[in-house]
This record gives C-alpha cells, sequence and structure tokens, in this order.
C-alpha cells in the first residue's frame, strides 16, 4: 500500500512576513491519517483551525490567502509547495500571525525544515485526485491572454510559460517543464526564489505591502538588471518560482494530483479558479489509491530524496 506521511517529530522556525514585516513564529506538528493540513492561528483568543483545502481560499491577490470567518492566513503556496515536493499529507501549522514567514523567498527552508523533522509512514492510503479529461480556465485575449489547464497523466507534472517584457528575464528561460517522476524538487524547485521590481515594491510598500521584502527573501529588479549581488540561484529562476507557486496553490485542493499541469501567464487567482473548476465537475476526476506501489506513478513511492 502507498501510505500517507506525516512528520517523525515537530520543528520550528521563526522569521517576518513578505507583506505584513511582522515577526511570526511557525511550528510544524505530526498529525493523524487523513487529517490533512490544517494551520492553527494560536495567537488569537481561542486558536482557530483553518483547514486546508480550495475553497477555503479567500483572496489571490500577490499570494494564497485562506481563511475560516476573520481569521486568516496568508501567503501559504511557499509551505503548501514544500508539503507537495516531499509528499506530506497530514501537518499541523502552528502560526502565531497572520502570514507564513517568507524565510528566503523560496520553499527551500521549509523543505530543509520538513526532511529535518523526519518523514514518517502511515497505516493509511495515500489519496490521490485523478484527472479524467480536460479541464482549462482562461482570461482575455491576444497578447493580454493566460490560462491554466489540467490534462490526464499517469503522474504529475507541471509545465510553465511566463511572458515578462524585461531585459534580466528575457536573458533566461521563461518555459520550464518539471516532471515529479523524474525530477528532484528539493534540487531543481525548491530553491527558487520570488522576485520582483523596485517600482512594484515602492509602490506595494505605499499601500502597507511588502513590508517585509528585500534582497534576502527575492530577487529583486530594476528597469535593466537583477541587483541581489549573488546573482541568480538558476539560469531560469524566475519561471521555477512560477512552477514552485503553482505546485503549491494546486495542493491546497487537500490531495495530490494524478495529471499534467501547463499554464501561461498564470498566477494565484488562475491557479485557485482551475482548482474550483475540476470540483465543479465531479465527472472530470476519481479519487484514487494504490494498494500495490509498484502500480503508482514514478516520483510518489519514495519519500523525496535530500538535496
Amino acid at each position: 500500500m502507498l501510505k500517507q506521511r506525516t512528520l517523525k517529530t515537530l520543528t520550528r522556525a521563526v522569521g517576518v512576513g513578505l507583506h505584513s514585516g511582522q515577526r511570526v513564529e511557525l511550528t510544524l506538528r505530526p498529525a493523524q491519517p487523513d487529517t490533512g493540513i490544517v494551520f492553527r492561528r494560536v495567537d488569537l483568543p481561542a486558536p482557530v483551525d483553518i483547514p486546508i483545502q480550495a475553497d477555503s481560499v479567500t483572496d489571490t491577490r500577490l499570494a494564497s490567502t485562506i481563511s475560516v470567518g476573520s481569521a486568516k492566513v496568508h501567503t501559504v503556496e511557499h509551505l503548501m509547495s514544500a508539503c507537495a515536493g516531499l509528499g506530506i499529507d497530514n501537518l499541523y501549522v502552528d502560526i502565531t500571525a497572520e502570514e507564513v514567514p517568507i524565510l528566503d523567498g523560496s520553499s527551500a527552508s521549509f523543505v530543509f525544515l520538513l526532511q529535518s523533522a523526519g518523514i514518517a509512514l502511515q497505516d493509511a492510503p495515500r489519496r490521490f485526485i485523478r484527472v479524467k479529461r480536460p479541464i482549462e480556465v482562461r482570461e482575455g485575449q491576444g497578447a493580454s491572454a493566460k490560462w491554466a489547464r489540467l490534462d490526464p497523466f499517469h503522474g504529475y507534472k507541471l509545465r510553465f510559460e511566463i511572458d515578462f517584457d524585461h531585459p534580466a528575464v528575457d536573458s533566461t528561460g521563461q518555459c520550464v517543464e518539471f516532471d515529479l517522476g523524474t525530477g528532484n524538487y528539493s534540487r531543481d524547485i525548491a530553491r527558487a526564489r520570488t522576485f520582483g521590481f523596485t517600482r512594484d515594491v515602492e509602490m506595494m510598500r505605499a499601500n502597507g505591502l511588502a513590508l517585509g521584502g528585500g534582497l534576502d527573501n527575492a530577487i529583486v529588479m530594476d528597469d535593466y538588471k537583477v541587483l541581489n549581488s549573488d546573482g541568480l540561484r538558476y539560469d531560469d529562476e524566475f519561471v521555477k518560482h512560477k512552477i514552485l507557486d503553482a505546485m503549491g496553490d494546486l495542493y491546497i485542493l487537500g490531495k495530490p494530483l494524478l495529471a499534467a499541469y501547463s499554464a501561461f501567464r498564470s498566477g494565484h487567482a488562475m491557479n485557485n479558479q482551475l482548482l474550483r473548476a475540476l470540483l465543479a465537475q465531479p465527472e472530470a476526476w476519481e479519487e484514487v489509491t494504490f494498494e500495490d506501489e509498484r502500480k503508482a506513478p514514478a516520483g510518489f513511492a519514495q519519500p523525496a530524496l535530500a538535496w
């Protein structure tokens, strides 16, 4: 049986929120089978649990935000991406503020935290959502067009294309495909950082956003070049970060997908629209488990390797 996974022990981190600039403490704790991933706001007068599911997403401006009532957690996508990449099914995320810490702007720090806690197999079958027919969402026309799509595939792969008219981005790869069955998430995707432009950062700060952002947790560009002294971590780091984000956004479904995802200029909002479009068509998907691990797609049977 292909089994569910949680952590062997708890692990902690302290950082600041990218947009709020607030100090935040994060504790990742093991959870029972079929719990899923649950964020818990422990700073509120009575702690509030916010389970990960597609309809818990209530805001997708600049990041993915989940809510229950008035309790929110912003910027969940990098931690969710790490959980997707390592195959973590069940986890409690205790958090002392309303935004997940940005740490280094990628998911690498979360991968390190999860792997340092150890990954435990649980006596319950891993449940997948298998896409049975294509689902697509699309916006705009011509030069403003953007879209995201899921196709049937025995495994999990993602293809993303960006289209930024900027010298620093134009000189890098703007399209990448990552297959969980043949690639290594920790090595190939996890280190890609979020990115932004100085002109946008100035505007966001004027609106009370990006207060915790800087060169130590983002790629920052002026009108011509990358300002970070150490340059890029990957030749195609920009588009790889979009793959990282998409893996996190799609894992908000609550179960791993068996599908091929492809997108052009998509973002948090469109990724969530894609999940909701999938769930709205029950005939387009089914829940499956694998009693025989050998029949599971490549990339899912073994816990993810370290770096």
